[in-house]
This record gives C-alpha cells, sequence and structure tokens, in this order.
C-alpha cells in the first residue's frame, strides 16, 4: 500500500492538506496536474483565527484558496481534538466525492503514519507526491515551476537567523542554506515558508510585513493581506 503512496491521488478526486507552505502547494499542483482536487482542508487553532501548522493568518489562507479557485474544509481544533476534528473533516470531504488525502510530506515512514491511520479510519486513500524525493530536488522543482513564497518562521538554535525572515526561496538562496548546513526543504523544522503566487494561482497574494516577533527558540514574520 505504501508503494502506492506517490501515485494515489492520479485519476481520482481528492482533497489537499494545506498550510499555505511550499510542500503542501507543491504537492497540490501534482495532484491537480494528475487528478481532480475538490478543495483544501485546514486545521485552525481554537480561536480560529490562524492555521494550527504554520499560524498563517485566516484572511490569507481564503486569499490562497481564492486565487487557486478551491473551496477550504475548515475547523478549529486543540490539541486534544485535533484528530477527532480532523477525521470529520475528511468524512465532510468524502460526502462531497473525495476519493484521497493528499499532503506534502517527504519523509513520512512507511509504519506509524498517522496521516495514512486516519485516512484508513475513514476510507479514503493517502497521496504524498513528494513521498521519499530528495529534498533539494523537491525545492528546486518548486522554484522551477514558478511558485514564490517567503520564509516567515525560523528556529533559532537551527542555523537559522533573524535575517532570514522575509527572504524569498530562489535556487541562489537555498544553496546558501545548504552552505549553511541547512536542509534546503526546512524539514527538520529549520523553517517555515507562505506562498504567495506560483501556476495553481490565478493572481498572487498581495502581503505586508509586520514587526518580527519571538518566542522562544522561534522568531516570526507576521503576513497581513494588502488589501488593494
Amino acid at each position: 500500500m505504501q508503494d502506492q503512496w506517490k501515485t494515489n491521488a492520479d485519476q481520482r478526486q481528492s482533497i489537499v492538506s494545506f498550510s499555505g507552505g511550499k510542500d503542501s502547494s507543491l504537492a497540490l499542483y501534482h495532484a491537480m496536474q494528475t487528478g481532480t482536487v475538490i478543495g483544501l482542508i485546514v486545521m485552525l487553532e481554537e480561536q480560529g483565527q490562524r492555521s494550527r501548522s504554520h499560524a498563517m493568518p485566516l484572511d490569507i489562507i481564503r486569499a490562497q484558496a481564492d486565487a487557486i479557485g478551491l473551496p477550504v474544509y475548515m475547523t478549529s481544533s486543540s490539541w486534544a481534538d485535533y484528530e477527532a476534528k480532523f477525521i470529520a473533516l475528511l468524512n465532510q470531504a468524502k460526502l462531497q466525492g473525495a476519493e484521497v488525502l493528499v499532503t506534502g510530506d517527504l519523509d513520512m515512514p512507511q509504519h506509524g503514519c498517522w496521516h495514512d491511520q486516519v485516512t484508513q479510519h475513514v476510507g479514503l486513500k493517502l497521496g504524498m507526491p513528494l513521498w521519499l524525493r530528495p529534498h533539494k530536488e523537491v525545492v528546486e522543482e518548486f522554484i522551477n515551476l514558478g511558485f514564490r513564497s517567503v520564509i516567515v518562521t525560523v528556529n533559532l538554535k537551527l542555523g537559522m537567523q533573524v535575517e532570514d525572515l522575509g527572504k524569498i526561496l530562489t535556487l541562489q538562496y537555498i544553496q546558501e542554506l545548504e552552505n549553511r548546513g541547512i536542509d534546503p526543504c526546512g524539514e527538520g523544522g529549520e523553517f517555515h515558508t507562505t506562498v504567495t503566487d506560483g501556476p495553481i494561482f490565478n493572481k498572487a497574494i498581495p502581503v505586508r510585513q509586520g514587526d518580527i516577533v519571538y518566542h522562544e527558540e522561534y522568531a516570526f514574520l507576521p503576513l497581513e493581506l494588502e488589501q488593494l
């Protein structure tokens, strides 16, 4: 079954777990190329104003979904009821025709995979088009396809610096990260990104940068949707 994780979305209807960052956007791109995507699934924090995964503001998530042209299946949750709420969204998507849950995971283990467990519980297949691909190859494809993303979170204990916030992912910049000993995909939690444009967007997302916020080993660059 795991051998099919890379191709399960091919010729099927899928719902895509979407963080608004680079990996989920690239997985969404692949799912749209090989099958039909019926919507995005986003888990929000308890207050319902930011995504639970990357603390993405709700209005930016909605702007991304609007630019992509897909509905968003979303709900607020605590960590305690996260799984139950996620399963409820999967069931809702299944009723709308979803056959596959697509995620942007690269290094998910074959056994004990949480997404595999919840999809089996609901009766969906799991699709991970980026699974086990070389990290640099993935981020180079993302950049070469014309996606634009900005670094919005850095872990200062994992080689990232405050000066990295606001940087746009380019081939030159990911080489710089590698030279500093940092995974160019940030798979060790080194950084997170927000995607503002790309081949799946019908328009760029206009954002302005707020003031940097510090919390423990992390530094965050808040983005706000710019009203045109």
